[in-house]
């Protein structure tokens, strides 16, 4: 199988190293930094996984034209404000690749799809998995989950293609199921990501830290349940009911069951176990804003806060978590970005 990665950074990079490391043939495309550090000395993943130095069956190109052949699938991993401006840039790959999909945090990015490839061309996809760039050809692997990634047509019928890719994404570690609800997948993830980036900003700012360390924190966890509850009412409000596909890290279901205290416990018990298994990151929106560049706050939460006023549903908390973001994203990309200070061990006083 080969598949081309459009969008190489922490998480695509992880994709393509693992995939490569299973048996695809894997090209991305990426930064001419990353790209240059990959050809001189190979992959360097570290995480969750361990540590792996990759470098068969895997080719860094810096631009679409540069990317060699017909591929199976293209996988689309810009930011998805850059999505338009990406797909003009691979106008080159449109018959060379069989099946597009993206797996990028962002609601209407098939249509997008389909207006580039065309519909019949254009499957479904999402997924839990993350990883983060520690440097030029370095990423580390910061999470992945029981069912971490889903595929599936945007009719709902089962298909050849679609089973082809849960195979390999499978072969690869990356545990994936065939979903004939689609977009009812992606609306849960784009839930659990808004919730995630506006949680992380608005708790930890320019400290950094990782959603581990902050929710096993009560004062963080209550904040996080808050902001869970208002999206949360916000989703059902649109005719979801919860599945926690991407469970252990989605709690949806249990969460509408508990109280507001017991919801806390529950979450920063997830917290303590995220710490013990080493599952240390944050999200990639809380990432660009330590880095000083403009986040995708407008395309995670503000479509939650409108789907809010169309169903009349109040999100205080959500909201004030978008305005908050908004002015760290002003302040940080004027400052160039920040160093994280880690967090202190549980126990530990402060310094």
């Amino acid at each position: 199988m080969r598949i081309c990665i459009l969008g190489a950074g922490g998480l695509g990079t992880v994709l393509g190293g693992w995939l490569a490391e299973s048996g695809a043939d894997i090209t991305l495309i990426a930064r001419p930094v990353h790209v240059d550090a990959i050809r001189s000395r190979g992959l360097q993943i570290t995480g969750i996984r361990g540590e792996r130095t990759i470098t068969d069956r895997l080719t860094a190109v810096t631009s679409p034209a540069e990317a060699a052949g017909d591929f199976d699938y293209l996988i689309v991993l810009v930011k998805a404000k850059d999505t338009a401006t990406a797909l003009s840039g691979a106008d080159v790959l449109k018959e060379r690749c069989a099946v597009a999909l993206s797996l990028q945090n962002a609601v209407g990015k098939e249509q997008r799809l389909e207006a580039w490839i065309g519909h019949e061309r254009v499957i479904g996809a999402s997924t839990t998995e993350a990883g983060t760039m520690t440097g030029p050809g370095c990423v580390r692997h910061t999470a992945t989950a029981p069912t971490t990634a889903y595929f599936g047509e945007l009719d709902g019928q089962p298909s050849a293609r679609v089973a082809a890719l849960v195979d390999t994404f499978t072969a690869a570690g990356f545990a994936s199921a065939e979903s004939q609800e689609i977009l009812h997948v992606e609306w849960e993830k784009f839930l659990q990501i808004a919730t995630v980036a506006a949680w992380s900003v608005s708790t930890m700012g320019g400290l950094g830290g990782s959603m581990a360390e902050g929710l096993a924190m009560r004062a963080a966890a209550e904040h996080y349940v808050q902001i869970a509850g208002e999206l949360l009412a916000v989703y059902r409000a649109m005719g979801y009911a919860p599945q926690d596909y991407f469970a252990p890290f989605t709690r949806f279901r249990r969460f509408s069951e508990l109280t507001f205290d017991e919801a806390v416990d529950d979450v920063m018990q997830l917290g303590a176990q995220m710490r013990a298994a080493g599952v240390i990151g944050r999200p990639s929106l809380h990432d660009d804003l330590l880095r000083g560049r403009t986040t995708e706050v407008d395309v995670l939460l503000a479509p939650f806060l409108e789907e809010a006023v169309k169903h009349n549903c109040p999100v205080p908390t959500a909201l004030a978590a978008y305005r908050v973001i908004k002015f760290l994203e002003e302040w940080m990309v004027a400052l160039g970005g920040v160093q994280p200070v880690s967090m202190p061990a549980l126990g530990a006083a402060a310094p």
